[in-house]
């Protein structure tokens, strides 16, 4: 059994499985994309229905070129979901993605762990070590790998003296930290998940790319500590993505099944190759079940930019 003073420092850690370092996609993007969005109040009577909103605001291949990293946080949440709705999976990715976490408009930018972890020793935990939730995803979480043949996923670590300092990090000859170069840097791979399709907790009309870290223990190289945090009995966390075009994939990360932040990754390499074709075609490979509603992605005409 766990002590609780050593949960306590590990709750420190735990969104570094489902979020990432702020301020990665430095850009010169100062204001919200102008895309179609439907209209929409406030509370739940006020939201429009996703089939309705993608039959009478479709969402167009130049509309979505003009979605970056950085513009979304713009946006306030009702209109990142609808542009979340209006996506499908796309490829499940492969190889190396950066990662930002970001907070839409209107809200205030910290990770409100307490009121989403409720009452109970997780509550209690992330009660104590809340307000260092945003630091640990701002110093720990660099990017993902995806092992697409293997569907199996591995978060990037950099900073690794800091979990070793919290006590969060057991080392092996049997278990070899695995360590991989990104952009020149050394980075341990750490927190592994499995990739499938599964149904969105957001809009269940089609399939999104789920990264889960309930069954973490089961993956090879998998150690207790840190990786036991993510799982099943840690903080039970849950990403979700969805492509918003070639090497760009807008995700939600859930913890207990409760959204906790948005996140974006992004692969430049992949991104600069397919564009000239996704812009002409609007097509990709899509590996997960797209639904039955029609997506019109073709460019339009002028008024749509």
């Amino acid at each position: 059994m766990i002590k609780t003073t050593l949960l306590s420092r590990a709750a420190c850690v735990a969104l570094a499985l489902a979020t990432t370092s702020c301020g990665f996609f430095d850009s010169a993007d100062k204001a919200a994309p102008e895309i179609p969005f439907a209209p929409y109040a406030e509370g739940y009577a006020g939201k429009p229905d996703f089939a309705q909103l993608e039959y009478q605001h479709p969402i167009s291949t130049a509309d979505l070129y003009k979605i970056t990293p950085k513009n979304l946080s713009y946006l306030d949440q009702e209109q990142v979901d609808q542009i979340y709705a209006r996506l499908t999976a796309g490829p499940i990715p492969d190889g190396a993605f950066e990662g930002d976490l970001f907070f839409p408009r209107g809200t205030s930018g910290k990770l409100r762990l307490s009121e989403i972890a409720g009452g109970g020793l997780k509550g209690l935990l992330v009660n104590i070590a809340g307000a260092k939730l945003d630091l640990a995803g701002e110093i720990l979480w660099k990017g993902k790998v995806f092992y697409r043949g293997e569907r199996v996923l591995r978060n990037r670590i950099e900073d690794l003296t800091t979990l070793k300092k919290l006590g969060l990090v057991e080392e092996s000859a049997d278990n070899p930290l695995q360590k991989a170069t990104f952009n020149g840097k050394d980075q341990w791979l750490l927190f592994p998940a499995k990739l499938y399709c599964g149904q969105s907790l957001l809009d269940g009309r089609r399939e999104s790319i789920i990264i889960d870290y309930a069954f973490t223990d089961e993956l090879p190289a998998y150690r207790r500590m840190p990786d036991m945090l993510a799982g099943r009995n840690g903080f039970a966390i849950r990403d979700e993505i969805r492509m918003v075009y070639p090497g760009f994939y807008l995700g939600r990360a859930y913890m207990d099944r409760a959204f906790v932040v948005n996140f974006v990754l992004y692969n430049k390499e992949i991104s600069e190759q397919a564009r000239e074709a996704f812009m002409k075609t609007g097509k990709v490979e899509e590996d997960c079940w797209g639904g039955t509603q029609q997506r019109m992605v073709q460019a339009k005409d002028a008024s749509h930019g």
